[in-house]
């Protein structure tokens, strides 16, 4: 399985010395990552968007995040089939967390860059729009 989840974000490093002795390795060029943080910024400051979170001009003092392990699950491999993808693979948090905690992390490798991009693209859009639920507390 390439979801995880956990207290404490899996290390980048360990990640990607497994992603190079997966049998996809051979046809991977090009390896992304992506490291969600949880900010002060409000959503709705940070986007321009109208947001039930805190309000502009306000802090953040933490959030409580939690996903749907299927519809998780069910991104990864739309975007494990994309054209040029060998390796995807996604930790996320669980639970209250502060300003400045890991909220997911997520690794793709693929064949050339344009592809990675783009499917690093997708899925944290696809995770972060489709599947996941994130209610910021004022600091």
């Amino acid at each position: 399985m390439m979801l995880e989840s956990g207290k404490v974000m899996p290390s980048v490093d360990a990640w990607l010395r497994e992603a190079k002795s997966d049998p996809s390795a051979a046809g991977c060029g090009m390896y992304l990552t992506h490291n969600g943080v949880v900010r002060a910024t409000p959503k709705s400051e940070a986007r321009g968007i109208e947001t039930d979170g805190v309000a502009p001009g306000h802090k953040v003092g933490g959030m409580v995040f939690d996903y749907d392990t299927d519809k998780v699950q069910a991104a990864i491999e739309q975007t494990r089939a994309m054209p040029g993808i060998g390796y995807v693979r996604v930790w996320l948090a669980r639970g209250e967390l502060a300003v400045g905690d890991d909220i997911m992390l997520v690794l793709i490798g693929g064949d050339i860059r344009p592809h990675v991009v783009d499917a690093l693209q997708a899925l944290v859009g696809t995770i972060k729009n489709e599947c996941v639920s994130e209610v910021e507390r004022e600091a």
